[in-house]
């Protein structure tokens, strides 16, 4: 076994029965080479720009490409002796014993829990990771969506600047590590969605512009480097290949794919649909889930391309500036009335739908009010929203608390697919911070890059942390403490969700009779009620007013302060017919 697509690969090496064939798409080379050892065996050259050879091999050799006398890791590398300019392994996938049988989840049951492997724990492992697994399970997440697992240059990082997709980043541990996750989170009732990143290569071991630089489009750029050129069939080919290789070898249930609106350009829309019907058909054995992260607010992937979701900045945008008051940068259209925005949000899904917004340049989006609640990934904080901060601060150290409780159990309590960050559910205020493991001139126009980006604050007196600081990255792991804030926060997050368990996701999962009817009362609050066939969610809420008027759920199964009488609180109740 492989864990290569079924139909052949067309890039990468497979080891099989002692033999190992390696390919290359190099479409401009004259002549390309497998060095094993102190051999240099030449490729043959085949249609489309690829090249390929099989030698007899012993499983786990170390091997380079050579392109033009340029050697390098292969590209499409599984594993790496060391980092990722060190030479490629040859390998079986782990033959791992899976121990739970797994049919996957409905994706109305979804209750996500964002995780950073590097920083979730203090080992920072995949092993260490797996360990909580049945913990979050007994609080009532179903899904667990990881940050990208593929290799990076040094030990710490996102994972957003990868330079070798195929590979799993070996500070989190071996292949067999992984398939030991997913089989214990599939024990627990878990979902393991990964975060996958295919519109750029990071800065640093990005050996596929030196080996095939047509597979970029020099006339586009994405804000992290060159964009991808999606009109080509060998590029599509690769990430096709990619994320089949991470869905069949670990059995995920699926991804997460980061910035969807710098995947543009010719070929682009077309690779998306072909993308997410090839991995459904790759998978029939399970529900594949397909979430993106687009920041255009379109309704097309997922009404005609197969995705079930995308994030919902517009939501997290609302709910932070009605909680602090910020106003700079990406909150400008948001701040002028966040409660109204709240409304919206909760009525209709995405609040920015192609109508003209103060403080917004250009209007952005279309309507997408017709989608399901499941079509809307929420959240109050993510990775983004925390760790581009200069000091990482999580909500609860920016906000009341009793607000941030209030919009927190409204998050898991809503029809929408609710995600969390990790740490969220036990109120966490430890930082997480952006870092990164690079070294000499990159290490200093990185460090240099962030201070500009944040010479405001810093001309104020405050020092932004330094990114490549060992520090920086310590202080952004979780503390695990267990004292009374925690234990009330963990209460909360068990109630809201057996409260979503027990009379949400029915609701949900029987359909939208209708229309959201959301009324807005007062400065500070929201009530809505959400028509489904099986019953009527109702959920009132009040951020930093009391109003006495503010019509109360009939039978609420879930309340947090006092409605109608406290400044922050919350009521939320389903009727049956």
């Amino acid at each position: 076994m492989t864990g290569r697509p079924a139909q052949g690969p067309r890039w990468g090496a497979t080891w099989d029965d002692g033999r190992l064939t390696a390919r290359l798409w190099a479409p401009r080379a004259k002549r390309v080479q497998l060095l094993l050892d102190s051999q240099a065996l030449s490729m043959t050259a085949l249609p489309e720009g690829y090249w390929t050879v099989t030698t007899p091999a012993p499983a786990g050799i170390a091997y380079r490409l050579r392109v033009d006398g340029a050697d390098m890791p292969d590209p499409a590398s599984g594993r790496q002796a060391g980092g990722v300019h060190d030479p490629s392994l040859a390998e079986p996938v782990p033959d791992h014993d899976w121990q739970h049988p797994w049919a996957g989840r409905d994706w109305a049951e979804a209750v996500i829990y964002e995780l950073h492997v590097g920083t979730f724990t203090p080992e920072g492992t995949l092993a260490a990771a797996a360990s909580r697994l049945r913990h979050l399970a007994d609080l009532g997440f179903t899904a667990i969506e990881l940050m990208p697992l593929n290799q990076f240059p040094g030990d710490r990082g996102w994972g957003y600047d990868g330079v070798l997709p195929f590979a799993l980043h070996p500070a989190y541990g071996a292949p067999a590590d992984l398939c030991r996750f997913v089989d214990m989170a599939h024990g627990a009732g878990l979902m393991v969605i990964l975060d996958l990143v295919m519109n750029h290569f990071g800065p640093d071991g990005a050996y596929i512009h030196q080996a095939a630089p047509d597979f970029f489009d020099p006339d586009r750029h994405t804000p992290w480097g060159a964009a991808i050129d999606f009109s080509k069939a060998p590029v599509r080919a690769f990430w096709t290949e990619c994320a089949e290789y991470w869905l069949r070898t670990f059995r995920l249930d699926g991804f997460r794919l980061d910035a969807v609106h710098q995947i543009t350009g010719p070929g682009a829309t077309g690779f998306l649909d072909a993308f997410a019907r090839h991995l459904r058909q790759a998978a029939p054995d399970r529900p594949i889930h397909l979430i993106t992260e687009d920041e255009r607010n379109l309704p097309e992937l997922r009404e005609r391309h197969g995705y079930d979701a995308s994030w919902n900045d517009d939501f997290h945008h609302a709910v932070h500036t009605a909680l602090t008051g910020e106003s700079d940068g990406y909150y400008a259209s948001f701040a002028h009335d966040p409660i109204g925005d709240l409304a919206l949000a909760l009525a209709r899904g995405h609040i920015e739908e192609g109508q003209p917004r103060p403080g917004l340049d250009h209007p952005r989006g279309q309507p997408c009010g017709h989608l399901p609640a499941t079509a809307f990934v929420n959240a109050i904080q993510t990775h983004d929203q925390v760790g581009n901060r200069p000091h990482g601060e999580r909500l609860a150290s920016l906000a009341d608390p009793q607000g941030v409780a209030v919009v927190y159990a409204l998050l898991l309590v809503a029809p929408y697919i609710p995600m969390v960050f990790m740490g969220e559910e036990r109120g966490e205020t430890a930082p997480f911070l952006f870092f990164a493991d690079f070294q000499g001139d990159l290490a200093r126009a990185v460090r240099e890059g962030r201070a500009a980006e944040f010479a405001a604050i810093a001309e104020l007196g405050e020092t932004v942390p330094d990114p490549l600081a060992f520090e920086t990255f310590e202080r952004s792991r979780l503390g695990w403490r267990d004292d009374a804030r925690a234990r009330e926060w963990l209460e909360l997050t068990r109630r809201a969700l057996a409260f979503r368990a027990e009379k949400v996701v029915p609701l949900v999962k029987s359909g939208r009779r209708g229309e959201a009817r959301v009324r807005r009362r007062g400065p500070a609050s929201v009530a809505a009620d959400w028509p489904f066939h099986a019953g009527t969610l109702s959920v009132a809420l009040s951020l930093g007013h009391a109003q006495p008027d503010l019509p109360l759920p009939r039978a609420p199964g879930l309340v947090l302060g006092r409605p109608g009488r406290d400044p922050f609180a919350l009521s939320a109740g389903v009727e049956v017919p």
